[in-house]
C-alpha cells in the first residue's frame, strides 16, 4: 500500500523555519540530519504532535547543481509571495487556536471567518508559505482525523 509520509516546503532559512514550526506551532522535530557526503545537505522534518506518521520537510531552496542561480532566485521569490505551497491544518476550535497562535507571535493574514465548510483562517511561515487553519463543519469533517 502506498501512503503519504512527507510533504515538502521550500524555506529560505532552515533554522528560522525550525523555530517557527516548533516554538510557534508546537510541532515536533522528526528528523534533523546533515549529510557531509552531500555537501552538508540538511534533511529537516517536523510534524504535528500525535501524528507520528506525517512530516513536513523544511527544505532549503537549493542552488547549483540542483537549481541554477536564476531558478533558485525565482523559487525564492515565488515562495516569498505565498504562491509555492500550502499546508492545511485542522483544529477543533479555530478561534481558540487563532488566539493561542497569535499570542505566540504568529501573524495571521486572514483571521477566522465562517465559510460553508467551517471556520477558516490563514497565516504564513517566515519564508512566505501559506498555511490554512480550519475548523471543519460536520459535513466536511468526514474522514478527517
Amino acid at each position: 500500500m502506498i501512503r503519504i509520509a512527507s510533504a515538502q516546503l521550500w524555506v529560505h532559512d532552515q533554522d528560522e523555519a525550525l523555530a517557527f514550526y516548533t516554538d510557534k506551532l508546537g510541532m515536533e522535530v522528526r528528523q534533523d540530519v546533515t549529510v557531509a557526503e552531500m555537501g552538508n545537505f540538511r534533511w529537516l522534518t517536523v510534524g504535528p504532535a500525535g501524528q507520528p506518521d506525517i512530516s513536513i520537510v523544511l527544505m532549503r531552496i537549493p542552488g547549483p547543481p540542483v537549481f541554477d542561480e536564476e531558478t533558485a532566485r525565482m523559487a525564492a521569490e515565488v515562495v516569498s509571495k505565498g504562491a509555492s505551497a500550502t499546508i492545511f491544518l485542522t483544529t477543533d476550535d479555530c478561534q481558540k487556536s487563532y488566539e493561542e497562535l497569535t499570542a505566540r507571535g504568529v501573524d495571521f493574514v486572514e483571521p477566522p471567518e465562517d465559510t460553508p465548510y467551517g471556520v477558516d483562517s490563514g497565516f504564513r511561515d517566515p519564508s512566505g508559505n501559506n498555511i490554512r487553519l480550519t475548523q471543519l463543519n460536520e459535513d466536511f469533517a468526514v474522514g478527517v482525523s
